[in-house]
């Protein structure tokens, strides 16, 4: 078992404090001791210059998936040069009619290096394996869609 600790921090910056005029803006502290600023989506009237919670969370997501598959190849004796992906979170009514990014896409892009390349079947395998052992995808109700092409690996 490990514990992961977050600070948030916000202060109100209008002089009254209504919908419409309360500042979204507020900071995260991780451990590490790294800040991000941080807002609501510009949608709900958030700074479109920070990073909001929902793609935070696209990121997480996708993170998660990225360290868990290079676990998977790395045992498998596969050598990944470069990881890139491009995640998208679809936030909208879910079966309870209550806001929810209800389903999130990844689009990993992988290059290979060494001589060793997976076959279609390795590399689905791995990132279902990746996706079942993915810390953050198991602690979720979203439903994440791994959309790779075979056509993006080198």
């Amino acid at each position: 078992m490990s514990k992961h600790y977050a600070t948030l921090e916000w202060k109100r910056e209008s002089k009254d404090f209504s919908y419409q005029s309360y500042n979204r803006k507020h900071y995260w502290t991780f451990n590490s001791g790294v800040t991000i600023q941080a807002s609501a989506a510009s949608a709900f009237l958030g700074d479109p210059n920070f990073v909001n919670p929902e793609e935070a969370f696209v990121a997480a997501l996708a993170s998660c998936h990225m360290l868990t598959f290079l676990a998977v190849a790395a045992k498998k004796r596969f050598i990944i040069d470069r990881y890139s992906d491009t995640g998208v979170g679809v936030l909208e009514k879910n079966v309870e009619d209550k806001m929810a990014l209800t389903h999130v896409t990844l689009k990993p892009v992988i290059i290979f290096g060494g001589t060793q390349k997976p076959s279609s079947v390795e590399l689905q395998n791995m990132h279902d394996v990746a996706h079942r052992q993915c810390f953050i995808a198991n602690s979720v109700k979203t439903k994440v869609t791994i959309d790779y092409s075979l056509d993006s690996t080198n």
